[in-house]
């Protein structure tokens, strides 16, 4: 799904443990996104109640069609586990509908760490190669089994880490150029991330401040990177790999008609918007108290028109036609 010769065409849409759920990642697909992640699934409940996997994912077809302007897209399932046999038999379950699985290694959350998921198997290079061959034995070749991480206080660590990994079979990984302890107001070492790409042949993909344009080409500088992930920042604004600084209105009013044909809960649709919308002009606190107190999606959908006019007809015309399609079996 990554080619090393071009890395700079390859962006893509981090794991989150809520907010990544299908219509915001249709979107992205849209705003030139090439490959997009579930929100960070359970492996342990998803493999073993059919209610928790129709809650946890939810595609639909065209989620991993070419884009309008002919663009490939590539959805990959992230999972949080630490054991392989279970991970194995998610990413068998999951496999059919999606293009890849992603074990994340780098979620610092304490209730991850105190579960010996997330950014505990930092400490666990041999577990975690276990853990990619299993995967990759229920999975077809062309699929990926890829890696989230975090870098550690010596980095030589980390470079052993993503040495062992890589001899298990991974596809790509994506790096995370801060360690657990440290905040999200101190700055990605991007230069721990360049080394990294030193000691690895696998595409890595890097992660950490991504909120412009110019900040993925600057990343990619810095990096030497065959892809750039962003988080936050695409919360913020869904259309930054189109080049856009500030979310556009089409991105918004494209999302609403997404959430209205693949429906999510009210606190996320207006969790959503007030991300996307939060550095738009004309969004003071009279605009912002007006969307949070939108009852409904028909008040919402009132009030998005009302500033910004209606979608584009048959903007959303291929999603039309296309039933939700949960994975239940």
């Amino acid at each position: 799904m990554i080619d090393q010769g071009n890395a700079e065409d390859h962006d893509s849409g981090p794991p989150l443990v809520h907010p990544r759920k299908l219509p915001f990642r249709l979107l992205a697909r849209d705003c030139g996104v090439d490959i997009t992640y579930t929100p960070m699934i359970l492996a342990h409940e998803f493999i073993r109640s059919s209610i928790a996997r129709d809650s946890d994912f939810t595609t639909c077809p065209q989620e991993r069609c070419p884009t309008a302007d002919g663009r490939p897209h590539a959805l990959v399932a992230q999972f949080a586990s630490s054991e392989p046999i279970e991970f194995a038999r998610a990413a068998e379950l999951i496999g059919p509908w999606v293009d890849g699985v992603d074990l994340n290694c780098g979620c610092p959350q304490s209730w991850a760490m105190k579960d010996g998921i997330g950014c505990s198997l930092m400490s666990k290079p041999t577990l975690v190669a276990e853990m990619v061959r299993a995967a990759r034995l229920r999975l077809n070749p062309e699929q990926s089994v890829s890696v989230k991480i975090r870098i550690h206080k010596n980095l030589d660590e980390t470079v052993r880490w993503v040495k062992e990994v890589e001899a298990a079979g991974v596809t790509f990984i994506t790096v995370h150029g801060r360690t657990r302890s440290q905040r999200s107001s101190t700055p990605p070492d991007y230069a721990a991330i360049l080394e990294l790409r030193k000691h690895i042949s696998v595409p890595l993909v890097a992660n950490g401040d991504a909120y412009k344009s110019s900040d993925v080409d600057e990343i990619v500088k810095l990096t030497k990177s065959d892809g750039v992930m962003a988080a936050r920042g695409i919360l913020e604004n869904p259309a930054l790999f189109a080049g856009h600084d500030v979310t556009t209105a089409d991105a918004v009013k494209r999302f609403l008609g997404y959430a209205i044909r693949c429906p999510i809960p009210l606190p996320l649709v207006l969790h959503h918007i007030s991300e996307m919308t939060a550095r738009m002009p004309d969004m003071g606190k009279r605009e912002r108290k007006r969307l949070m107190d939108c009852r409904d999606l028909v008040e919402l959908v009132d009030w998005v028109e009302e500033k910004w006019g209606q979608e584009e007809p048959n903007s959303n015309r291929d999603c039309l036609c296309l039933a939700m399609q949960s994975l239940v079996s």
